[in-house]
């Protein structure tokens, strides 16, 4: 088996430090520290890894017409773009559509060793959300349902759903939670209109993770208590957040990455097929119409409902590095490091850069005042022709 190396400097808490990266097939073997000018090196950080993707590049796992190649096609298309673990995300849907999505991406995985690596398990968010506009978002309210553990059951036979996002309202809510998690469900929280207490009570009963904290709540709140606040203060609970610009404007974003810590929070892109396409009005693949702006802003046509993102988890990077007090190290950890550990099914060492992990990982040109830009990708020790 061939080796292959990349040279450039690893990001650290403290300082970059040059370092060649070898493996062999899809590991790391060896990591050699370098002697050498560190300006004449790009950036090494692990590939990203995003816990939130419903489509990119006009595909879309919600699509009627999903695919095995479709879920094989996507994430090469992601790994163009620096991420190389994700987890495809199935939104509110008859059961029979979920079910399918789910048995596709069981299948890819089957297929392609690469996607087998890339797609550890499945994120099914919704169809148990609220009903109530604002929190509901743009997911289809013909299909919003209560909790059913029999159809989680159901979901889990079709292939490995690892996350589900639910509203955990209703006197049952907690005692719901529990079971979801004696199925072995990472359960989020998401899409709600619970009361702060049911919020506190279904973490209690096991929920673990936010889904995009901050967004699919009520559009009005009491000042306090709320369950936003509630969120962020339950030490908990981990928060994903989109860092796109519009689901969370940027001194939101700086407290509520202040408020959970570096190490409770993690970014996702929450991208659909839109994302990578050029501005316009779209029909998509959960039957919305949708417009794109100039700067990435995607929202339900004639609302000012936000629609899913259309910019990339690499995107989010950069937003937090030039919209918030933190910086590359920090950032990068939100989107790889942080999410790797929270993502059910990973393989071990996902999110880092060691001896005897994946070999996932990208060259970066931090140069670039706007942010860093992708030179070079590996995913399972094969190289990706970056595209952003």
């Amino acid at each position: 088996m061939s080796t292959h190396q990349m040279a450039g400097r690893m990001v650290t808490a403290r300082d970059d430090i040059p370092v060649t990266v070898e493996w062999q097939g899809p590991v790391i073997t060896a990591i050699t520290y370098l002697d050498a000018p560190r300006a004449e090196l790009p950036l090494l950080a692990p590939g990203l890894v995003d816990l939130q993707v419903n489509g990119y590049g006009g595909l879309d796992v919600n699509t009627e017409s999903i695919t095995v190649d479709t879920v094989i096609e996507l994430s090469h298309i992601l790994a163009s773009r620096g991420v190389t673990t994700w987890l495809p995300t199935v939104v509110t849907a008859a059961e029979e559509r979920i079910v399918e999505a789910v048995r596709c991406v069981a299948r890819a995985r089957t297929a392609d060793p690469v996607v087998a690596n890339a797609v550890p398990s499945v994120h099914v968010e919704g169809p148990f959300i609220s009903d109530h506009d604002g929190a509901r978002g743009v997911h289809d309210p013909s299909f919003v349902r209560s909790l059913d553990i029999e159809e989680v059951s159901r979901w889990r036979e079709a292939g490995p759903v690892g996350i589900v996002t639910i509203s955990p309202h209703g006197e049952h809510a907690a005692e719901q939670v529990r079971s979801l998690t004696r199925l072995g469900v990472t359960v989020a929280i998401g899409h709600t209109h619970a009361s702060s207490d049911e919020v506190s009570a279904a973490v209690g009963a096991g929920a673990t993770l936010s889904t995009h904290l901050g967004n699919g709540i009520p559009t009005t709140l009491p000042r306090h208590p709320n369950i936003i606040w509630r969120q962020l203060a339950d030490d908990r609970l981990h928060a994903g957040l989109i860092a796109d610009g519009h689901h969370l404007p940027f001194d939101t974003l700086e407290v509520m990455l202040r408020a959970k810590s570096i190490e409770r929070a993690f970014l996702v892109s929450d991208s659909t097929e839109i994302g990578g396409r050029p501005p316009g009005r779209y029909q998509t693949a959960v039957g919305s119409v949708v417009e794109l702006s100039e700067d990435l802003r995607l929202s339900e046509a004639g609302s000012d409902l936000l629609a899913g993102a259309a910019a990339s988890l690499l995107d989010g990077v950069r937003n937090v590095m030039h919209g918030t007090s933190f910086g590359i190290h920090d950032a990068l950890l939100l989107a790889t490091r942080n999410p790797a550990r929270l993502a059910p099914g990973v393989r071990p060492g996902v999110g880092e850069l060691r001896v005897g992990g994946p070999a996932d990982l990208m060259a970066l040109d931090d140069s670039d005042p706007h942010g860093p830009s992708l030179l070079g990708v590996v995913q399972s020790g094969r190289w990706v022709t970056p595209t952003c």
